[in-house]
C-alpha cells in the first residue's frame, strides 16, 4: 500500500483508488510540514495512518497518530492535519445515512 503514491518535496499528492456511491478510499502522501487546513466534511471519514506521523485535530483536541493506527473523524466537525514527519494515510469516506457504528 505504501506504493500507491510516492512523496513530492513541499506538496500532499494523493490517488483515489475506489470511488463508489457508499464512499471514497485515497491515499495520501504529505512532506513533512504539509497539511490540510481545518474544514469539515459531510460524511464519515476513516484515517489509517500507513507510514510515518501526524497530527490530526478534530474539535480543536490533537491526536498524534503514527504508522499503523487509526481514528475516525466525525461527520461535520472541524477537523485538520499536519504532517510531523512525511507521512501516507489512507481516507476512507463513508456515504451513508447513518454514522459508523449505529444501526
Amino acid at each position: 500500500m505504501k506504493e500507491l503514491v510516492a512523496y513530492q518535496d513541499g506538496a500532499v499528492v494523493s490517488r483515489t483508488i475506489v470511488d463508489a456511491g457508499a464512499g471514497t478510499v485515497t491515499v495520501f502522501a504529505f512532506d513533512e510540514g504539509q497539511g490540510l487546513s481545518e474544514h469539515t466534511a459531510a460524511y464519515e471519514a476513516l484515517v489509517i495512518v500507513i507510514e510515518g506521523k501526524v497530527d490530526i485535530r478534530i474539535s480543536g483536541t490533537v491526536f498524534q497518530l503514527k504508522e499503523g493506527q487509526i481514528i475516525t473523524m466525525p461527520a461535520n466537525k472541524p477537523h485538520a492535519l499536519k504532517a510531523v514527519t512525511r507521512f501516507k494515510m489512507l481516507l476512507v469516506m463513508i456515504r451513508g445515512k447513518r454514522g459508523m457504528g449505529e444501526k
